[in-house]
Order: C-alpha cells, then structure tokens, then sequence
C-alpha cells in the first residue's frame, strides 16, 4: 500500500528514505514524460497538470506544493503574488525523475569528453540489451545540483535509484545486479 508524501518532507529524506510515491503524484511526475508534451522540456503549468490528470486545481496545488517542497518539483516560473498561481511553470527535477524510476531503468551521469563514461557506455551497453533495461544518460554540467552532486565523480550509474558504480564498472557485479533488478521487475 503506497503512502502519500508527507507535507513536511525535504528533498534529502524524501530521497533517502525512498517515500512511497501515491498514485496522483506519480501521475503528476510522470505527466512530464508523455510524448506529446514537448512542452514538458521547458516546464508545466499547474493549469497543464489538470487538464492531463483530469483533476481539479484545488486537488491539485498541494501535491504540486509538497513535490516542490521534496525537491522532486521547481519552479522555471514562480507564481506571481496575488495572481492566478496556476500560471507559474513547474520542471521535473532529476531527484523527480528518479522517484518514479523503475527496476531497470539505468542512469549514467555523465559530461561531454569524458572518456570514462564513454569507455562505460559501451561496456554496460550489451548487457542492458541483454537484461532490456533503458539507459538515460544525463549531462551534469547542464544542471549545477547535479554538477555540484557529481562533478569528480563520473561517470556514475544508478540502477533505479540506487548508485552501483562510479569511475569505473565492474562488468560481472553490474550484470548480477541487472539480473537482480529482471527479477524483482517481473514481480511487481
């Protein structure tokens, strides 16, 4: 049974802790990765979010609130006091995206010329053909958290949300946990 975000959470617990997503905010975070939205590249407004999820503005603004308030949602466009706060314009963080990551969903943080994360790409890449997991790579140097989070570290690669290697991988411990990651997404 998922539990609801608490309204009090901060980014860091929320993450640590791995809070249990409730379905209308794993809906809202997931709105961002419809194919049709090119919009969600930029951002969503609050008034965009009702008419995806088929929910009333009044439902919605504080799960909004308490996803911006985890860190798992910002703001491109802050409300403008005393106006229509459906008009500011939200962007999913990477801590957002990886609150909804899968089983097999693979992320290598990475930068351009980094020969390491190149040099891992094509180690890993077989192996998650193999075990069909998905492989995002994500720049850091494009966004300062996570430049700040990574910046000596990369490449580094998560499985779902949890960090398997850094600088290096170790081919046979990534394909134990790929297998692991297999069977545990067959279960759910």
């Amino acid at each position: 049974m998922a539990r609801p975000i608490a309204a009090d959470c901060v980014r860091d617990s929320c993450v640590r802790l791995g809070a249990l997503l409730d379905p209308q905010s794993y809906a809202l975070l997931k709105a961002f990765d419809a194919p049709d939205l090119t919009e969600a590249r930029t951002g969503l407004s609050l008034q965009q979010f009702v008419l995806r999820l088929a929910c009333d503005v009044t439902q919605l603004r504080p799960l909004v609130e308490q996803l911006v308030a985890c860190g798992w949602l910002r703001f491109v466009t802050p409300p403008v006091p005393n106006e229509d706060a459906s008009a500011a314009i939200y962007h999913r963080t990477e801590d957002g995206r990886l609150a909804i990551a899968g089983p097999l969903d693979v992320t290598m943080y990475t930068r351009g010329g980094c020969h390491l994360c190149e040099q891992a790409k094509a180690e890993i890449q077989p192996l998650l053909r193999h075990a069909g997991a998905m492989l995002t790579e994500i720049d850091i140097d494009a966004d300062a958290v996570l430049r700040e989070r990574y910046n000596i570290d990369i490449p580094v690669i998560l499985l779902g949300t949890r960090k398997i290697a850094k600088h290096r991988v170790d081919l046979e411990q990534f394909r134990r946990q790929l297998e692991e990651a297999r069977h545990k997404a067959r279960s759910l």
